[in-house]
């Protein structure tokens, strides 16, 4: 494999590309504040040639993290559109509906069941468990849930996973989502169903949406997908044949942002490592 090529800027590609499919989380904010300088980039992209479409793995319908954008200062200007994994899981949910379900995840991911016929139950009665992340992600742990998965894999319970990432950067803090849980709950020999990043429903939704606002019929060679997550965006991005632009001071930035910036050759060696490939890569979203 090839290293991608680093770029100073989202300007030196702007001309190969009708439509952006950008994360959030890690590149137009930390969850805590938004970058000035990525939603700029988003936002002149936007302007000049094409729609962006934010994609997200929030286990929430659309609204309340457009909710979220709007509270970090993220202008309306960055986004045409904003597609998240919690739209997406939504559809396995209602497929699955009346359930009950155990509920896994914190109160503020109440939103995803909204209008949903589904009814929860506690552990013993569930038929199914819905997974937004751990109850408390500032502490909890993926092990801290291992007794309870051995239980319920041992009953033939499915897990629908409405967040595939493992990890997501708050602040400068990394916290486990769903998807850790996750990935314990296969490692034990349990079955998991997810539909954002990488999977195919939420790429769906979003170059769908991106269509729409296009005057001409979708290029996918012209479409360019940009995040910080190996395991999410760009593998999500190489499994549909997509370009990707690597942002590499998002998670994966203490191995790849040295004293003098970006480390292109770190960030080709983690590629490699994972059997992943980047068409770009640069330090941050910028302009």
């Amino acid at each position: 494999m090839t290293a991608p090529t680093q770029a100073a800027g989202l300007s030196e590609l702007s001309d190969r590309y009708d439509v952006l499919l950008c994360d959030v989380w890690g590149v137009i904010h930390n969850g805590r504040e938004s970058f000035p300088k990525a939603c700029e980039a988003l936002a002149r992209f936007r302007a000049q040639r094409g729609p962006v479409v934010l994609i997200s793995n929030a286990p929430r319908p659309n609204g309340p993290v457009i909710d979220q954008l709007d509270g970090l200062g993220v202008p309306r200007e960055a986004w045409s559109h904003v597609v998240t994994s919690g739209d997406a899981t939504r559809v396995l949910l209602a497929q699955r509906a009346p359930g009950p379900a155990w509920r896994l995840g914190p109160d503020r991911d109440g939103p995803l069941y909204k209008g949903i016929d589904l009814e929860f139950s506690d552990l013993e009665a569930a038929r199914f468990i819905s997974c937004t992340g751990p109850f408390d992600d500032e502490n909890d742990e993926p092990a801290d849930y291992r007794e309870r998965f051995e239980d319920t894999i041992a009953r033939g319970l499915e897990m629908i996973c409405a967040n595939p990432d493992i990890v997501v950067q708050r602040g400068e803090k990394l916290v486990y989502c769903g998807g850790a849980l996750a990935q314990l709950y296969e490692s034990l020999g349990g079955k998991v169903l997810m539909a954002g990043k990488p999977y195919q429903a939420i790429y769906d939704l979003a170059l769908e949406e991106a269509a729409s606002r296009l005057e001409r019929p979708l290029d996918r060679s012209r479409v360019l997908c940009i995040g910080d997550g190996l395991p999410t965006d760009v593998r999500g991005a190489n499994a549909r044949n997509l370009d990707v632009l690597f942002v590499a001071s998002g998670i994966h930035g203490a191995e790849t942002i040295g004293p003098d910036g970006l480390n292109n050759a770190a960030v080709a060696d983690l590629l490699r490592q994972d059997g992943l490939a980047a068409t770009w890569a640069m330090a941050d979203l910028v302009w």
